[in-house]
């Protein structure tokens, strides 16, 4: 569901640009709204959330879906935690719908899906653990990565179940919108897949802006 936001860039209290194929990892406090921004289009943002003060408990794209009874994320949508409590609102969406099946990529996915050669290219997964070992004090390990969500990137499902990576369906200066219902970490990866459309094979920058109303 469309939905366009009155926050402007102007009061936001962070504003931090991740580059492409880069990572971020940051508190957002309750009651705080956090924007993805997708700077020039078709660009996948693949995102993890976890309860700040204890991240056994994290986003479950289960709980989620059942939930809400939708595959897709957008407007109206509420991230649950794996304890089904509230982790974020989608509160605005100028995108439309965003994945929370495909998972993310990695060395081995890589080599699965393309070819062996394609092993040592950087992958999501890779990054998210680079943004744990670089900040060991938010008590997150190897272990804590779980679902997550792939915002912007479109994932249509077959009518016979099956997960097809198409074409993005954003453009530069589409955006997602969360509150935070609790404190949440945000572990990000920029998505540096060049082997499928999820960034339109050129992976380009997102920017992160935080209001606290």
């Amino acid at each position: 569901m469309l939905t366009t936001s009155e926050r402007t860039p102007e009061t936001a209290v962070f504003r931090k640009t991740i580059g492409s194929g880069d990572y971020y990892l940051g508190r957002i406090n309750q009651g705080q709204t956090l924007r993805i921004l997708d700077l020039e289009g078709n660009q996948a943002a693949d995102t993890l959330f976890y309860n700040a003060e204890d991240p056994q408990e994290r986003y479950s794209a289960q709980d989620t879906i059942q939930a809400q009874g939708a595959i897709y994320l957008t407007t109206g949508s509420r991230l649950l935690s794996n304890r089904q409590r509230p982790l974020l609102d989608i509160v605005a969406d100028t995108c439309g719908r965003h994945d929370t099946l495909g998972g993310a990529c990695a060395t081995e996915s890589n080599t699965v899906r393309y070819d062996l050669e394609k092993r040592c290219m950087h992958a999501c997964r890779d990054s998210w653990m680079l943004a744990i070992a670089e900040q060991p004090e938010l008590g997150l390990t190897k272990a804590d990565i779980g679902h997550n969500i792939n915002f912007f990137m479109n994932v249509p499902v077959t009518p016979e179940g099956d997960l097809t990576f198409a074409d993005g369906i954003s453009a530069p200066g589409k955006y997602v919108e969360m509150t935070a219902c609790m404190d949440v970490l945000v572990l990000l990866s920029n998505c540096p897949q060049l082997n499928n459309p999820c960034n339109g094979y050129n992976p380009t920058p997102v920017e992160l802006l935080v209001w606290d109303h």
